[in-house]
């Protein structure tokens, strides 16, 4: 039976249609709530998610207290101090149960990941010159149940070797518990372009596209509960990988954004795309995105070599005027290095940002505070 999303908002997104906060309160210094500053300047806010967390730990303390104090006071009493602990007990399940809905919790414990989903999905593994990998990648997605076709985005000049390409069709066939197998193809690609990735696919039966890296691996169990979120909101971009932006500041008309990774997610509690290294999109945006997005940010990406997964955030957000979905999940990226661990990396994000926006001609990105939690599979948040 289908997987029940269960929707935790981690908190309040700072406005509607913005890209964050365009004022920010900057504590200073040496207090816990001091603002998060980059190299290159930019601060965040201070943390609501370490205020939140002193709360709590006040009010734990609090608790702690009032039961210790009530049952010191009942020490000579043993039945009576069993009694009061047992009713205290009883009381703060009773009032856990009529609280939990409105905190989001809702736990349907019947339901799995056995029913038939009205569709599957197609994976689509970016790779270049990792081979290793890619083979661990294709293995293990030909495991999961959902996995209608695999897809691999070759852009090396020379193509595939016939070895490489019979061993993987061996390992669907070997890992793939379904009756009906995974189709298999290398799309080939006559240039080495990141444009290479969101090509639309001919053929393809699925409506559902994961679009994923080869040094990525998603838990099949994680993989289904993702794809069923996706089902429920099919225009989104869902994914794993979570990032932010937020305004930085406007001199004479023009606006400028910081690109944050993830520490100014975890800090601000707030994101606006999801990177298509690990996420779940319509397959529509790879038509979109090759043939209708202006050819000058796809002629960006070609010169830059990076940050096609931001214009595809953008393009999904122009498309749909709402937020992507985050799906907390643990992910495993077995590649030693990627473009991220350059130096750099976020000044260039944060270039790319601004000039995609610009080419928009306004910022699209819609932040939020939301994210899909399987509450079978988590008892805290």
């Amino acid at each position: 039976m289908m997987a029940v999303a269960a929707f935790m908002g981690i908190r309040e997104a700072t406005s509607s249609g913005s890209a964050g906060p365009s004022a920010a309160v900057i504590a200073t210094g040496g207090s816990s709530d001091a603002a998060l500053t980059f190299d290159n300047g930019a601060a965040l806010p201070y943390s609501p998610a370490k205020l939140k967390a002193a709360a709590r730990g006040r009010a734990s303390s609090l608790l702690l207290r009032t039961t210790s104090s009530l049952l010191i006071r009942t020490r000579k009493l043993p039945k009576v101090r069993l009694l009061l602990s047992a009713g205290f007990f009883i009381a703060l399940l009773l009032i856990a149960r009529q609280v939990a809905p409105h905190m989001g919790w809702y736990h349907y414990p019947s339901l799995s990941y056995s029913t038939p989903s009205r569709d599957g999905y197609t994976v689509l593994i970016n790779t270049w010159k990792r081979n290793s990998l890619l083979k661990k990648a294709v293995a293990h997605y030909a495991s999961c149940p959902r996995t209608d076709a695999i897809h691999v985005v070759w852009s090396e000049d020379d193509p595939p070797p016939e070895n490489l390409k019979t061993y993987l069709r061996n390992i669907i066939l070997s890992r793939s518990k379904n009756l009906d197998k995974p189709f298999f193809q290398f799309d080939l690609n006559e240039e080495d372009n990141l444009n290479n990735r969101f090509k639309p696919i001919e053929g393809i039966k699925t409506d559902a596209i994961f679009s994923v890296d080869d040094d990525v691996l998603v838990p099949c169990s994680t993989l289904e509960f993702s794809f069923s979120v996706w089902q429920t909101a099919s225009d989104a971009m869902v994914g794993f990988v979570p990032r932010m932006h937020w305004l930085d500041e406007e001199k004479n008309g023009v606006i400028r954004y910081n690109y944050g990774g993830w520490w100014s997610v975890w800090w601000t509690g707030t994101y606006s795309m999801v990177l298509s290294k690990a996420s779940f999109f319509h397959r529509k945006y790879l038509d979109i995105y090759t043939h209708k997005m202006p050819s000058t940010i796809r002629d960006y990406v070609t010169m830059e070599r990076n940050c096609e997964d931001i214009a595809m955030s953008l393009l999904v957000a122009n498309f749909t005027r709402a937020p992507p979905i985050w799906v907390k999940g643990k992910i495993d990226e077995i590649g030693s290095f990627g473009i991220s661990s350059l130096g750099g990396h976020i000044e260039k994000r944060t270039k790319c940002l601004n000039d995609f926006i610009s080419l928009y001609g306004a910022d699209p990105l819609v932040p939020t505070s939301t994210k899909a939690v399987d509450a079978q599979e988590q008892w805290l948040w």
